[in-house]
C-alpha cells in the first residue's frame, strides 16, 4: 500500500494525501448485494431526538457490509475472491467464497490477496487469514479480530494496521499484548485470526481540507471557550478567555486525565497492565474506593 500526493493545484490539495488502494483487487468492483444492508444515519441523536454525541451529521451515503466476525464455519475451505474497500471502516475487507458456494466478508489481513485460501477451526494451519481458538495458536504470533467471550465474535484489534501478540498461555487463560500497550487475559476458547490487518499507512493520510471531514460525517468542532455561558461551563468572558477551570464537557465532566471506565467492570481483574495515557504516562491499576 502507498500514499498518493497530488500537485498543489489548490490550497486544500496542497496539504492533502490519499490512499492509492494498491491492495484492492479492482477499484471499481461493486459489493455483493446480498451481504449489504442500508445504514441509517442518526446525526448523533438518540431515539428521543436528543444529541448525545456532538459534532456528527451529514456525510456520504453508505451501504453497510455484513462482516463475519465469528468465523465459525469450520472444516470448509474458502477462496479469496477479492480484496474490497469498505467505507464503514479504515481497513479493507476480503470476499470469501466457500467450497459450498457461500459468500462472506472478513477483515483483510496484510498480505492476503485474491486466489489465496483461508480456513477456520481448531486444527488449521496458523497462516494469515486463518481463524482458530487461542489454545491452538503458537505463542508469539500476531493476531487480530479477537473474541472477549467465546462465540461472541471478534471485538478486539479490528482497525487498520492493528495486531496483538499472544504473549503467553497458562491454564484456561491466554495473555495478549494489545496495540495500545495494554496487557490483558482472555479465555483460551476465544477465537482470533492470524496476521496483522492491512492498510497500514492509513494513519499517515492527511485530509487537507474541512470538506473531506464533512464527507466522513463529522461537523465542525467548536471550542467550549467560544460559546456562551449558558451553553458550556468554559463559555463567556471578555475577549478570548482561558475558561477559568480545567477542560470539561458541556455537562462539566473532566475531559483530560479523568477516568471514564467503570471501576467495577468485571473484566478489570483480567487487565494485567493498562494502556499508556498520552498525557500522563501509564495509568495506575488502583481502583477508586
Amino acid at each position: 500500500m502507498g500514499i498518493r500526493v497530488y500537485s498543489p493545484t489548490t490550497a486544500g490539495r496542497r496539504q492533502s494525501s490519499v490512499n492509492d488502494f494498491s491492495e484492492l483487487t479492482d477499484k471499481r468492483r461493486r459489493p455483493v448485494k446480498s451481504l449489504c444492508r442500508p445504514l441509517v444515519k442518526t446525526g448523533g441523536r438518540n431515539n428521543q431526538g436528543v444529541i448525545t454525541s456532538r459534532f456528527r451529521g451529514g456525510g456520504h451515503k453508505r451501504l453497510y457490509r455484513i462482516i463475519d466476525f465469528k468465523r465459525r464455519k469450520d472444516g470448509v475451505t474458502a477462496a479469496v475472491e477479492a480484496i474490497e474497500y469498505d467505507p464503514n471502516r479504515n481497513c479493507f475487507i476480503a470476499l470469501l467464497k466457500y467450497d459450498d458456494g457461500e459468500l462472506r466478508y472478513i477483515l483483510a489481513p496484510l498480505g492476503l490477496k485474491a486466489g489465496d485460501t483461508v480456513e477456520s477451526g481448531p486444527g488449521v494451519e496458523p497462516k494469515a487469514g486463518n481463524a482458530m481458538p487461542l489454545v491452538n495458536i503458537p505463542v508469539g504470533m500476531d493476531i487480530h479480530n479477537i473474541e472477549m467471550s467465546a462465540g461472541q465474535g471478534g471485538k478486539l484489534v479490528r482497525a487498520a494496521g492493528g495486531a496483538a501478540r499472544l504473549a503467553a498461555r497458562e491454564g484456561d487463560w491466554a495473555t495478549l499484548v494489545l496495540p495500545s500497550g495494554e496487557m490483558r487475559q482472555v479465555r483460551v476458547e476465544c477465537r482470533a485470526t492470524i496476521g496483522q490487518l492491512g492498510n497500514v499507512d492509513c494513519k499517515n493520510i492527511k485530509l487537507g481540507k474541512a470538506g473531506r471531514k464533512r464527507h466522513l460525517g463529522r461537523r465542525p468542532h467548536n471550542r467550549g471557550t467560544s460559546m456562551n455561558p449558558v451553553a458550556h461551563p468554559l463559555g463567556g468572558g471578555e475577549g478570548r478567555s482561558g475558561g477559568g477551570r480545567h477542560p470539561c464537557s458541556p455537562t462539566g465532566k473532566l475531559a483530560k486525565g479523568g477516568r471514564t471506565r467503570n471501576p467495577r467492570k468485571n473484566s478489570n481483574r483480567r487487565i494485567l497492565r493498562r494502556r499508556k495515557s498520552r498525557r500522563y504516562g501509564q495509568v495506575s491499576l488502583k481502583r477508586r474506593k
